[in-house]
């Protein structure tokens, strides 16, 4: 083929199609390339004071929230936080008090019955001690009467000095007795004493207060997977409020399991909230775990959670907000890099639209890495080249896709 034949029809062609005279231009220069891992995370402080439902017994059933205050909220020591719902326990201090006024009653009943016993044993003790002293005279007078009167009265004394004994054990044995029915009687009263002093204590304990000035961020219901409100149900000693310490914020990304090996510690952090997407603010990975976990209970995808200390203070960065973190991971230098809007690919073939005086050409090119905004072009380009932004023959680009 003639080697002006070519060029010539390149040219006819690429004059051939109209294009769009709006179209955005790249002028291709050399430059840096950051490598970067682009996650999403949330902002956590580093330090913060935990708030946890009360730590009550089971017998009060489970703790149900009738008050909580707005995610967000900025409190004061000694602000309530929490109320949960006081009917259970406020019914069990009842049966408590029921329980201790009968247990009471019982006591003085018993008293009153051992009273009564003792009473009545003394006076068979005080019968049987004057009928031992009267056997005991008449034995000493019998001493000049017939042998067989004289062993009547000795018997008479014998059983007489049994008795006294009999009834000496009695009251000794009764004695013990009651002091045992005396002793479990008041252990019960004390026993019901503390149920009743617990069950004030739970009760003022369902009334949860700051322990220090902060902003309120709730922690998550695992089973709604949303923030504590009221109507929602938890158990003793779950932490469902942190204040945090809002000089010290960090982010924290949760990295999959095949990237994890690109994060090292004190690399370079860009984060950006995704409340205020204009806003951004830079922070170096402090703390990279050593062991994977899952990502949610949902999938078995493994991550290693990363956190990147934030520098500086801001009032916009508060716990809990989603935010956009990309780790600077590496960079290349002084390469050819064309922007990826410049960029169009099909399959394993890559091309720019090179300017060519008034109209472009397609230009294949060899491709190396990339992030979110660049490519470099190892072959196919050299800089003060210049390219399309868009593809600049739309009509071309629609019936690609028709056939």
């Amino acid at each position: 083929m003639n080697k002006y034949l070519f060029p010539l029809l390149l040219f006819i062609v690429a004059c051939g199609n109209k294009h769009n005279p709006d179209i955005g231009l790249y002028t291709v220069k050399k430059g840096d390339l950051q490598i970067m891992l682009s996650e999403e995370g949330e902002l956590k402080a580093t330090h913060s004071i935990n708030i946890s439902s009360p730590n009550v017994s089971w017998r009060y059933g489970n703790l149900k929230i009738v008050n909580i205050v707005d995610d967000g909220t900025e409190v004061f020591k000694g602000d309530t936080v929490i109320t949960f719902d006081p009917s259970e326990v406020g019914k069990a201090i009842e049966e408590s008090k029921n329980e201790l006024e009968i247990a009471k009653a019982e006591l003085e009943k018993l008293k009153a019955q051992h009273s009564s016993k003792l009473a009545e044993l003394e006076s068979n003790l005080k019968v049987s001690t004057l009928s031992h002293e009267i056997s005991k005279i008449n034995f000493e007078l019998a001493e000049f009467e017939a042998e067989v009167t004289k062993k009547e009265i000795e018997l008479k004394l014998e059983k007489a000095k049994i008795s006294l004994g009999k009834a000496n054990n009695e009251i000794e044995n009764t004695k013990k007795m009651q002091n045992e029915e005396l002793q479990q009687s008041l252990l019960k009263i004390e026993q019901l004493k503390t149920k009743l002093d617990e069950g004030e204590k739970a009760l003022k304990s369902l009334t949860v207060i700051s322990p220090a000035n902060g902003i309120a961020i709730l922690t998550k219901n695992f089973r709604t997977n949303n923030k504590w409100q009221i109507g929602d149900q938890t158990w003793s000693g779950n932490p469902m409020i942190t204040l945090p310490d809002l000089s010290e914020i960090m982010a924290k990304v949760q990295i999959n399991e095949i990237d994890i090996s690109k994060i090292l510690p004190d690399q370079y952090v860009e984060i950006r909230l995704d409340a205020y997407t204009d806003t951004t603010f830079k922070a170096k990975v402090n703390k990279i775990a050593n062991l994977a976990e899952n990502k949610d209970n949902k999938t078995k995808i493994k991550v290693f959670p990363v956190e990147a200390l934030i520098e500086g203070r801001s009032a916009k960065l508060l716990p809990g907000m989603t935010v956009s973190c990309n780790i600077h991971i590496s960079k290349i230098n002084d390469k050819i890099l064309i922007p990826t809007d410049a960029l169009f690919s099909k399959t394993n073939q890559h091309w720019v639209y090179l300017k060519k005086g008034s109209s472009f050409i397609r230009k294949d090119i060899e491709l190396g890495a990339s992030n979110n905004d660049y490519v470099i072009v190892e072959k196919g380009l050299n800089a003060k080249d210049i390219i399309a932004l868009s593809n600049p023959f739309p009509e071309e680009e629609e019936s690609q896709k028709e056939s």
